[in-house]
């Protein structure tokens, strides 16, 4: 029998695993995942949320705490994150959602941006790292400076807007009383803490999903 020639051995990068390629190709089962954990991350943010109708006080303080609850279903959807632009879909799929109840196109815009951060980071650990799915959800965390961004460019015209004006006089005093650039940067620094602390106790609680998932 003719001798074969042996083949050149694949390269593989650092760490023996093949890096996934960045194609884009999304399943039947991945469509129902986004919308059902985008949907599930939204009502949980939005009930949270709506403690900051008692006072702006109250908003400032709890807002931070959303990304904590919001922390566990969305580490349970990275475990089913397997290949680039599921978590920027998601970002997408929130983003409408916050579209209609009245959010500016501004957040819109940063939403998508920290979700194909996310993606990058997901891809750079694999689809296998722990660490990255933690890191991931704290840096989608920063989402919540997207709403304000009008705030921060025009606090009068922000006041006069359409969402502030229905919440009445004396929540609009107490708001002008309360809430300012200072208040509103602490309250984003916080949520980015939360949404690390959130990452952990999503981690710790789904153990069993993200090892069944091959995350290390």
């Amino acid at each position: 029998m003719p001798a074969t020639t042996p083949k050149p051995p694949t390269s593989m990068p650092a760490g023996g695993a093949t890096r996934p390629s960045l194609s884009v190709r999304f399943s039947a089962r991945d469509l129902v995942s986004v919308a059902i954990f985008a949907v599930i991350y939204f009502v949980i943010v939005f009930a949270i949320a709506m403690l900051g109708i008692i006072s702006p006080l109250v908003m400032l303080l709890t807002l931070p705490l959303s990304a904590i609850a919001a922390g566990i279903p969305y580490m349970l959807f990275l475990t089913r994150a397997r290949h680039p632009g599921m978590t920027t879909l998601f970002g997408i799929v929130l983003g409408l959602l916050d579209l209609m109840i009245g959010h500016p196109w501004q957040g819109v815009l940063v939403m998508i941006a920290v979700s194909v951060l996310g993606d990058l980071i997901l891809w750079a650990g694999r689809y296998r790292s722990t660490w990255a799915a933690i890191w991931t959800y704290t840096v989608f965390s920063c989402w919540f400076i997207g709403p304000w961004i009008p705030f921060f460019a025009n606090p009068d015209e922000y006041l006069r807007s359409d969402h502030m004006s229905g919440m009445g006089d004396g929540y609009l005093a107490a708001f002008e009383q309360i809430v300012s650039a200072p208040a509103v940067l602490a309250m984003i620094a916080a949520t980015i803490v939360c949404g690390f602390l959130g990452a952990l106790l999503g981690t710790k609680l789904l153990r069993k999903h993200f090892r069944r998932a091959g995350l290390a």
